[in-house]
């Protein structure tokens, strides 16, 4: 993908958030980086500071976890949805979990350094930390319906909110992944779905 359709996605999606004026939008650009995050590598490992926050511009990618040998899939972004680990960015601390592309993924990147620079800026520095308050507020609703999820609804439950959310782009993700997301064997969740279709047939 080239680097001026990747940014101008960029921009456009920042706008849903906070409109920029050309002259907001020229100082921006060259704090970002257009890169692409090639299939199975990761964004934010465990044990290393998560220097970076970036728009999936195209692809996506598996947040998660390793216990005991064993990969625990926390949660799925895809376009148009900030990724970070975002503790770990914030607080200059080690991450705990794996950010890992799904498939070759087009990042909008900036660093945390950069980050503090625009902060401080006259002209962009008070829209800036409104755009990262809002994606902070992403985060944590997330995490919220995610937790809430997992006590209010069984797994073929949260499979159908799944569908309703994303369907299309499920279609993207190995299964063995999604049963690993709603906590829940590869089995189960055949089972799960051949019941949906039968109702749906």
């Amino acid at each position: 993908m080239d680097s001026l359709i990747a940014l101008n996605r960029f921009r456009d999606h920042i706008q849903t958030f906070v409109p920029l004026t050309d002259a907001e939008w020229q100082l921006l650009v060259p704090y970002l980086e257009v890169s692409i995050l090639k299939k199975k590598k990761n964004f934010a490992e465990p044990g290393k500071v998560c220097n970076h926050i970036g728009l999936v511009i195209k692809g996506s990618v598996r947040f998660f976890h390793v216990k005991d040998g064993e990969e625990i899939t926390g949660y799925f972004c895809f376009e148009n949805e900030f990724i970070s680990s975002y503790k770990s960015f914030l607080t200059r601390q080690p991450a705990i979990n794996y950010i890992q592309a799904l498939e070759d993924s087009v990042l909008v990147t900036l660093n945390y350094n950069d980050t503090q620079q625009l902060y401080a800026d006259d002209l962009v520095g008070h829209k800036m930390e409104r755009i990262y308050r809002l994606v902070a507020e992403q985060y944590l609703i997330c995490y919220e319906d995610r937790v809430t999820s997992f006590i209010t609804q069984t797994p073929e439950e949260r499979y159908n909110k799944l569908l309703e959310t994303g369907g299309e782009v499920l279609q993207r993700i190995p299964q063995h992944y999604v049963a690993n997301f709603l906590g829940i064997t590869p089995v189960s969740l055949s089972r799960i779905r051949r019941r949906i279709m039968k109702i749906s047939a």
